[in-house]
């Protein structure tokens, strides 16, 4: 049985105001990764028009390239964000022959023909957003639809490595927990230092598994639209699911990103079905680190939403008109953590799942987000990391969204 899309991220890197780095980078990553002469090229003329773009003509600029993998294929990702001056009309900057003055001239319209999967969201006076991929080709059909999980993260200024992190995996339904890992479909971004050198050539109360009484799946009346309900016992629905996770390491610079990477990889070997079983998981695996905050959500196609969380990390369920709030709880996972406490929500059609460091804001609106929500889930990451980043501290942000 698959699983639903979800797509692996690994070696981000941020240029700002660098674009003949940013060209450098893509071509040594379409090489490490077997893209091919040919669509490398595609993919270095792509970046060089984007990079250059930005950097002359936008306000407050900066483009991440990353790997995507799954299990058949990698590719590489390209996202520009910048703070201005946006464009006043989309489809008339992709219609060919238009091109800012003073890039390569290839054009926006070039670029979205290069490209497998090509995303721009724009708004005059607020800025820009703009995806991306590149494929090998033919791409197999494993790549096709769009990933229902996306995100991003950011380090604080200064910093090579992010102290932040999200990731994600698949459930099929398939594996009991404590069966042995398969780890399905799993996908995420550590936050840590990319690899130059191949782009370039406290008290606890949990001593071990906390005993689950056996009490009912589900509270005696489901969630209801904007209405979040505590659940006992919780297990996990029938059929296909995904486990998404924001983690925020303690502090920032390299002791948070190991805290964060051992939060990840915890994360996708592990083999819970359910959000509290997964934060008892990485919470042992933070013993040793300076430990996390953490979010854990579980959703499932009939848009049911189970959700544990400790720390500080901003969780919410949002449509365009609407914005439902999910509750952590305090302490840190790795050192001290109080009862875990699982709630059930639901996510509606056109809604989605943001949770977010406090590398970000909490002070954005439904609004913020409206004309967003349409785009794939790393846009809309994006986005928000551009309306609300503070900037003062590690940023990161992962949106899950749409059936399966």
């Amino acid at each position: 049985m698959s699983g639903p899309p979800l797509l692996d991220c690994e070696d981000s890197a941020w240029f700002r105001d660098q674009p003949d780095a940013a060209r450098g980078a893509a071509a040594a990553l379409g090489r490490r990764i077997g893209l091919g002469e040919h669509r490398t090229a595609q993919l270095v003329l792509a970046v060089a028009e984007l990079a250059t773009n930005v950097t002359k003509h936008a306000a407050d600029g900066s483009m991440l390239l990353r790997v995507l993998r799954n299990r058949d294929v990698a590719g590489v990702e390209v996202i520009v964000v910048d703070g201005g001056p946006g464009m006043a009309d989309v489809p008339a900057a992709l219609r060919d022959g238009v091109s800012t003055i003073g890039t390569l001239g290839i054009g926006l319209g070039a670029v979205q023909r290069l490209a497998d999967r090509f995303d721009v969201h724009s708004v005059a006076g607020l800025g820009t957003v703009q995806l991306a991929r590149f494929w090998p080709h033919p791409p197999p059909p494993s790549v096709s639809g769009e990933a229902v999980v996306g995100g991003i993260t950011r380090p604080i200024g200064g910093e090579e490595v992010c102290g932040d992190a999200w990731a994600a995996r698949a459930d099929t339904g398939e594996q009991p927990e404590g069966a042995a890992d398969e780890r399905p479909g799993r996908v995420g971004s550590a936050g840590g230092a990319p690899d130059w050198a191949a782009l370039t050539a406290a008290g606890n109360r949990y001593g071990g598994s906390r005993p689950v009484a056996p009490e009912p799946e589900r509270s005696p009346r489901p969630a209801g639209r904007g209405r979040s309900e505590l659940v006992r016992g919780a297990t996990a629905g029938p059929g296909q699911g995904v486990l998404v996770m924001s983690c925020d390491g303690l502090g920032h610079g390299p002791m948070a990103a190991m805290a964060a990477q051992a939060a990840v990889q915890a994360f996708r070997s592990g083999s819970a079905r359910t959000p509290e079983r997964v934060v008892e998981e990485v919470h042992r695996a933070l013993r040793g680190t300076r430990g996390a905050a953490i979010a854990v959500a579980r959703l499932e196609p009939d848009g049911r939403v189970l959700f544990c969380g400790i720390g500080n990390i901003t969780a919410a369920v949002v449509t365009a008109e609407s914005r439902a709030n999910l509750l952590s709880h305090p302490g840190i996972v790795g050192h001290q953590m109080r009862q875990l406490r699982t709630y059930e929500h639901h996510v509606p059609a056109h809604g989605a799942l943001v949770m977010h460091s406090d590398g970000l804001s909490e002070r954005w609106t439904p609004g913020d987000l409206a004309a967003l929500l349409h785009h794939p889930p790393a846009v809309i990451a994006t986005g928000l990391l551009r309306h609300a980043g503070t900037r003062r501290d590690d940023a990161s942000v992962v949106v899950a969204k749409g059936a399966w």
